[in-house]
């Protein structure tokens, strides 16, 4: 069986990196095997010179889409919380990944993350030392998706309880 490949799309402050860890832990609990390919630490490790127009975000997506095929007969669950933010790339992914792809909306409004702001980037968007913010700039809009397989509101819900949501969809999408 090859794993399942949980792509966390959402904002950029939404918790896409919490919760995945928060899952993975819980997964691992259980006797899962499990990878955490997040998509900041991933473009850092072998994506440094990309930058974020959208022809270099759809090149990382690549990558971590290879990334994924190649480690899907070693895992039981691949979670990628990645900004992901184009509807066509997600697309793209779904078809490379397929069925084992579960694509998870990690959902905040732009509000809520330019308060939480845990990496001071819409800060400094607003205060123009960074240009190009995803879902902020008009030519970087975050596409939300329109029929996810799962959507954890995380305006409503913390981390931990949609650590546990996305344990539970999991392992019956495994079932």
């Amino acid at each position: 069986m090859t794993a399942l490949v949980a792509w966390m799309t959402g904002l950029s402050g939404a918790g896409k990196s919490t919760i995945a860890e928060k899952t993975a832990a819980l997964l691992e609990e259980m006797g899962n095997k499990v990878l955490v390919l997040d998509g900041d630490a991933v473009r850092s490790k072998i994506s440094p010179a990309l930058g974020f127009t959208r022809e270099d975000i759809l090149e990382n997506d690549r990558r971590l889409i290879s990334l994924c095929l190649e480690a899907v007969s070693d895992y039981d669950v691949i979670l990628v919380p990645k900004i992901s933010p184009f509807k066509e790339q997600r697309a793209v992914t779904r078809q490379n990944l397929g069925e084992g792809f579960v694509e998870v909306y990690v959902r905040a409004s732009i509000e809520t993350v330019s308060t939480r702001d845990p990496k001071g980037l819409y800060k400094d968007s607003r205060e123009g030392r960074l240009k190009g913010l995803i879902g902020v700039a008009p030519e970087v809009p975050y596409e939300p998706p329109e029929s996810p397989e799962l959507v954890l509101d995380t305006e409503t819900s913390d981390p931990d309880s949609c650590a546990r949501t996305l344990c539970d969809h999991l392992l019956a999408w495994r079932s």
